[in-house]
């Protein structure tokens, strides 16, 4: 096992090896915490627009979100 430690380049392929083999088995987990790491992104996208724009009343908020605009 040390000669294997002492080639960085072995040691990259290992860890290659067991990511993917990680992937490959936990498929719903990965799935789950790509989607997790998109929703975040966009709300703090949103949030970030939402910053640089006027304030709107709630009144108006659920009327756009009940279809009623």
């Amino acid at each position: 096992m040390e000669s294997v430690i002492n080639d960085s380049g072995k040691l990259k392929e290992l860890f290659k090896q067991a990511i993917i083999e990680a992937i490959e088995e936990k498929k719903d987990l990965v799935h789950d915490l790509l989607v997790e790491a998109m929703e975040d992104l966009s709300m703090i996208h949103a949030i970030q627009e939402g910053k640089e724009t006027e304030p709107v009343s709630r009144e108006k908020v659920f009327n756009i979100l009940e279809g009623k605009v």
